[in-house]
């Protein structure tokens, strides 16, 4: 088979490939007698149906097959003995003007680039530095105590306080007409927590047992029920229920029941300590490794192919499609995506795949197995049964697959790093969290296996 490949323009090649027609012919008769075998038809019994009748019905069909296969194996052939570095799939069309005996095709497709990986030297790279004041463990304690409060029923004269949990009537309208989620009835809340609209929970404090209210409520511009979104509505309150909160005391009950071994307050303190340095590290790793190779990256030069960006937007629309669904959004099959809007990502994705991967190849930075096994042991040690969490990812090989990446990621940080000009910056435990919900140590499928954080997730 003669092979030609050509340049087009940057990454982008054509390869010209024949294949003889007696071998084509060959590979047609060959499956149209492995499908008479078993085809069948009205009239003839299984195996007996005539072969121009199978050729005259499945030959067409049957031919574009071994064509495809043929093609496709001569080329990703010739692309290996020619050492190309194919990024996605190639786009093959039969072409005219062929050698008698022969049929021509050409491959369009693009080949991986060449990166060239900049000098780190005189890059300047910031480097996280977090540590965990007292102040963080106070905060995070308090929040263990409330997570286990138990609440009272408040005498009938007592007005709703701070912290009291409430149980309401309620029904706004707008212009005198009642809106969707306007209406509830013995709904329950915590006061001063914010589940509630400030104006709402104002209201509330300082109301009785039994007593009604109508006060008004100015939605806010950005809130998520656009319908109401700016407008002001008018709310009847009834109050139906109010109770005291109760704290639990920081003993040696409080410590045990989170699971402190020791069952002191100052192991409790420790342990606390312990899981917040564990999230802390995991946080400032993952903020030191995207600063890191976004150094890299910066300084690499380098073509980006158009196959890997739309192969990464058809994952990311694939994504966002699946999260969508899991989510009950309906229809969303029906609508195109938005590829303009995620392309910059795709792009930023792909060309950060390409320097990080030319990086880990000239460097021969590898992962072993005592290494992912620290990882992995690192994210299951905050959870009651890490040795289940440690099992189920050794069952699992795109779990496994995660965590490997993590430590070579961490790898390249550690290159950058040792190659770059770097200047620590501190952050306080706050800042480092940004008052964000808590993160997990292990993606939140697994959680089930090993069974809750010790400190339930109380970092934040």
């Amino acid at each position: 088979m003669a092979v030609n490949v050509e340049t087009l323009e940057k990454l982008e090649r054509r390869m010209t490939l024949t294949l003889p027609l007696e071998g084509v012919q060959s590979e047609l008769q060959k499956r149209l007698r492995r499908l008479g075998r078993t085809v069948k038809m009205d009239g003839f019994r299984p195996g007996k149906v005539p072969m121009s009748i199978i050729s005259q019905r499945y030959g067409a069909s049957v031919r574009y097959e071994v064509i495809n296969d043929m093609v496709g194996a001569a080329f990703f052939k010739a692309a290996q003995e020619a050492g190309l570095r194919l990024a996605g799939q190639p786009d093959i069309s039969e072409t005219d003007g062929a050698p008698e005996g022969q049929m021509a095709f050409t491959a369009t497709f693009e080949v991986l680039p060449e990166v060239a990986l900049g000098d780190l030297s005189d890059t300047e790279v910031e480097k996280v530095v977090v540590e965990v004041e007292p102040e963080a463990i106070e905060r995070t304690l308090d929040i263990l105590r409330r997570q286990r409060r138990t609440f009272s029923q408040r005498a009938k004269d007592a007005a709703a306080e701070e912290g009291d949990r409430v149980s309401v009537d309620f029904e706004g309208k707008i212009d005198g007409e009642p809106f969707a989620g306007g209406k509830a009835e013995n709904f329950v809340f915590v006061t001063g927590e914010g589940q509630m609209l400030k104006e709402f929970e104002d209201a509330v404090r300082g109301m009785k047992l039994g007593e009604s209210k109508t006060f008004p409520l100015t939605f806010p511009e950005n809130y998520h029920g656009t319908e109401v979104a700016g407008k002001t509505a008018d709310f009847m309150l009834t109050v139906k229920k109010i109770e005291a909160a109760h704290m639990p005391e920081v003993d040696s009950a409080f410590a045990k029941s989170l699971g402190v071994a020791e069952g002191t307050v100052e192991a409790l303190h420790a342990d606390i300590r312990k899981n917040l340095e564990r999230e802390v590290g995991l946080r400032v790793g993952q903020r030191n490794r995207r600063t890191a190779i976004d150094a890299l990256v910066a300084r690499a030069e380098l073509d980006i192919p158009k196959a890997s960006v739309l192969a990464e937007l058809e994952r990311m629309v694939e994504t966002t499609r699946a999260e969508l669904r899991a989510q009950g959004v309906r229809g969303i099959d029906d609508f195109p995506p938005p590829l303009d809007a995620m392309r910059p990502e795709a792009e930023r994705r792909v060309r950060t795949g390409l320097v990080v991967a030319a990086l880990i190849e000239r460097e021969k930075l590898q992962a072993t197995p005592e290494q992912i096994k620290a990882q992995l042991q690192d994210f299951a040690a905050s959870y009651e049964r890490p040795e289940d969490l440690v099992r189920a990812y050794y069952a699992d090989q795109r779990r496994m697959a995660e965590v490997e990446g993590i430590v070579i990621e961490n790898h390249v940080a550690d290159y950058v790093f040792a190659h770059a000009k770097v200047s620590e910056k501190k952050l306080s435990f706050d800042e480092l969290m940004g008052r964000m919900p808590p993160q997990t140590t292990a993606p939140a499928d697994a959680q089930g296996e090993a069974g809750a954080s010790k400190t339930d997730g109380a970092a934040t």
